[in-house]
């Protein structure tokens, strides 16, 4: 394993370790674990810098383990928080964990993993591991005499997620996170002989303090190392669309949509995008940056991006489905029938508002203008006609532009629905009941 630290730096990986993991790592191969909050029942796209980390861990000969944080989760991380985490029930917990625990085998090689079930199990198969399985047993007394005596007040004060509550107040709870979080670390050393523990750069003082415990309790000595948190070049929060996560899960976010947030990247992100949330080797990647500089209309990076980042949470099939879409409706679809296939994708998104429409009201036809309005894709028949004129509205992919044009129940066909669309991003599935 002694390029897995070179591979993190040059895909952007590495913001810190601790001194004396690279002598580790050329040593042999490592375990090491990431710990994933279930205070939702699935990951969002913020999630995966860390769990592409694990992967090339796994790639490189290293054992990853998957922590879910059930247990954790009672208690609250405050890193990175104004404000104390609204403790969830233990069942909505539970629910969460399992949930996660299934997006993670896109991901990460798991023993009898689909596909996989008749070969060998290898030394360096993915673990999952909950905490609620040790931490919801362990007395408070054993706590505080085996974990709590080898941290001072002083130096659980210095760490920033706490030093940057205290004006605004933290819990008790709160405050003790970080030994609750060392705990896991010890745990996982002396139960899984775990030798790393890896996450976000706000982690980094909840890791150091495991790191103290495993020396202070068993003299010896374990690693940390921590990726960057991800923003934009605009600034803002990598991982949000329009203010909402873009989740893992395709109830909550439609493969579709996870397509065109990695479509939607700009220029100046997509390079760093590849690097982090593709298994793209670099010189492909670099060959793809350089005609994105060439012909940056054509978007060969990001469309690149948007089809393997889709296929790596969904599957080649589902990215297949979103790539046509995406074609179809922004013109570089073949037409005919796959760009039906394509309509029929978007309209069964999750993502779409829906309407309905009594035939009767229907009748033989209704203008369109007026159909706009109804719908909520034009404020008036003013604002409708005006963006008829200027070519923002379509029906089932074809641009409209005659201010007359009538819906009729031809449109809808034999599926009983119309896909209406206002510029780019904005769609109703109108239903005609």
């Amino acid at each position: 394993m002694p390029d897995l630290l070179a591979l993190y730096r040059a895909r952007g990986f590495l913001q810190e370790a601790t001194p004396g993991l690279a002598a580790r790592l050329a040593r042999g191969p490592v375990t090491a674990y990431i710990g994933f909050d279930p205070t939702a029942d699935s990951l969002h796209v913020g999630n995966l810098v860390p769990v592409m980390g694990l992967a090339w861990l796994q790639r490189a000969g290293g054992t990853p383990i998957a922590l879910v944080g059930a247990g954790t989760a009672m208690v609250g991380d405050p890193s990175g928080k104004r404000t104390e985490r609204p403790v969830l029930p233990v069942e909505q917990i539970d629910a969460n964990a399992a949930a996660i625990r299934s997006q993670l085998g896109r991901f990460l090689r798991f023993p009898g993993a689909a596909g996989d079930q008749d070969r060998a199990p290898r030394n360096n198969d993915a673990r999952m591991r909950n905490n609620a399985d040790w931490l919801r047993r362990l007395g408070l007394m054993e706590f505080l005499r085996d974990t709590g005596k080898h941290f001072t007040v002083s130096y659980m004060l210095q760490k920033e997620a706490v030093k940057s509550r205290m004006e605004a107040g933290i819990s008790y709870t709160e405050f003790s996170y970080m030994l609750v979080q060392a705990y896991d670390y010890w745990h996982l050393f002396t139960a899984e002989g775990c030798e790393l523990q890896m996450g976000g750069s706000d982690q980094w003082g909840n890791i150091t303090a495991g790191i103290e415990l495993v020396s202070r309790r068993e003299s010896r000595e374990v690693h940390g190392l921590v990726f960057p948190l991800i923003t934009t070049s605009s600034g803002a929060k990598f991982g949000k669309s329009e203010g909402d996560n873009i989740w893992l899960d395709p109830a909550r976010t439609s493969p579709y949509k996870l397509y065109q947030f990695w479509l939607n990247t700009d220029d100046r992100d997509v390079e760093q995008y590849l690097k982090l949330f593709t298994f793209l080797e670099l010189d492909e990647i670099g060959s793809l940056v350089a005609a994105q500089r060439q012909d940056p209309a054509s978007r060969p990076a990001q469309r690149r991006l948007a089809w393997v980042a889709t296929a790596l949470v969904h599957g080649e099939a589902e990215a297949d489905k979103a790539r046509a879409a995406s074609e179809a409706l922004f013109g570089r679809g073949s037409g005919g029938d796959s760009d039906d296939r394509a309509i029929q994708v978007i309209a069964e998104s999750s993502d779409i508002p829906v309407h309905t429409m009594p035939r009767t009201e229907l009748g033989d036809g209704m203008l369109l203008v007026h159909v706009l309005v109804r719908v909520g894709l034009a404020s008036s028949k003013a604002d409708a006609r005006r963006g008829l004129q200027g070519g923002g509205y379509y029906v089932n992919g074809p641009q409209i532009s005659d201010v007359s044009r009538r819906l009729t129940p031809d449109d809808f066909g034999g599926r009983g629905w119309v896909l209406l669309r206002k510029g780019k991003k904005n769609y109703v599935k109108l239903i005609l009941q």
